[in-house]
């Protein structure tokens, strides 16, 4: 599904391995695992997943084993030893390691966590195809994925190749989660970090795309040797804060939609899509009352230019017009 390629207007974002880590913590924090640090200070996807579900048993993992079929992007099917909040672990055949909740096929996207626990519990004893999605025996770490194992063998190497920083690209949402969205590119998975959905200010991801869905993204940057590939969204479209200084010059009034409220004000977007911010105190007949009984989302109004900071993409509203 590899796009065109094109210059954008639009400069992409330094990508570093911070990026990462910080992807990383937050599933950890989400999905319920417990974070470990390691020696570079990199945040896992869970503790257990360095572990076998014996706490009686040591397992070796072979890692010429591993490092080749990760290198080969093969498919290799492995037993559900047991689970945490954060997905499942795997054994058999002098291999051993991690599956993320998000790469199961079944539940991905499910975003009933309370019954999470007892959709894992399902899987122990069953039998997985999985391919590897990152190995570092340094820190002892294999993470393998059922969503990845669905393209063929070899097609990672071959999308790697293909893709470009900069390159427009379609894809199928595949997973959402609270930091960001999963976008099968055709083998190889993609994440739009939930910074790179909009250029306006986005609750859950959950607003701007739906499961199932194919959508147009491009390329931030790719890490083939950890199978990752950041995208984003909001870059093919226009920056609407690059002329929002002159299009919204303070004491300016303009329309705008309720888009968010709550205790200390509320979130307002423009015409042109930026959004900013209704502090309480720029509120008129509150009076004490909750703002939700003044203000609902959805709601047009008329709000005057208090200040601009466009390189912060920071908005100050006020419905007070005079």
């Amino acid at each position: 599904m590899v796009g065109q390629k094109r210059k954008y207007e639009n400069p992409i974002p330094e990508v570093d391995e911070g990026w990462w880590a910080s992807v990383l913590a937050e599933e950890s924090r989400t999905s319920g695992g417990t974070p470990v640090r390691m020696p570079g200070g990199k945040p896992e996807v869970g503790e257990e997943a360095q572990h076998s579900s014996s706490p009686e048993k040591k397992v070796t993992a072979n890692w010429t084993q591993v490092k080749d079929l990760y290198m080969r992007d093969q498919i290799v099917d492995l037993t559900v030893t047991g689970h945490n909040r954060g997905g499942l672990l795997v054994e058999g055949d002098g291999l051993y390691g991690f599956v993320p909740f998000s790469h199961l096929v079944d539940l991905a996207g499910k975003v009933d966590i309370s019954e999470r626990d007892h959709d894992l519990e399902t899987y122990v004893g069953r039998s997985l195809h999985l391919k590897v999605i990152e190995c570092v025996p340094e820190d002892g770490r294999v993470v393998f994925s059922e969503r990845a194992a669905q393209s063929e063998p070899g097609k990672r190497a071959e999308l790697f190749h293909a893709l470009q920083a900069g390159q427009k690209v379609q894809g199928v949402v595949t997973n959402i989660t609270d930091f960001g969205v999963f976008i099968d590119l055709g083998g190889v998975e993609g994440l739009i970090h939930i910074s790179e959905l909009s250029w306006g200010r986005v609750t859950h991801p959950s607003q701007i795309v739906k499961m199932g869905s194919t959508i147009d993204v491009q390329v931030l940057d790719l890490a083939p040797e950890r199978c990752r590939v950041a995208l984003s969204l909001k870059r093919l479209l226009p920056n609407p804060w690059q002329n929002a200084s002159v299009e919204f010059p303070e004491g300016s009034i303009k329309n705008a939609v309720i888009t968010s409220v709550l205790s200390f004000g509320a979130f307002a977007r423009l015409d042109s899509g930026v959004e900013g911010l209704i502090h309480v105190s720029e509120i008129p007949d509150v009076e004490g009352k909750p703002l939700r009984e003044i203000l609902s989302n959805g709601q047009q109004v008329q709000v005057r230019i208090l200040h601009l900071e466009a390189s912060h993409q920071r908005l100050g509203l006020s419905m007070k017009l005079e």
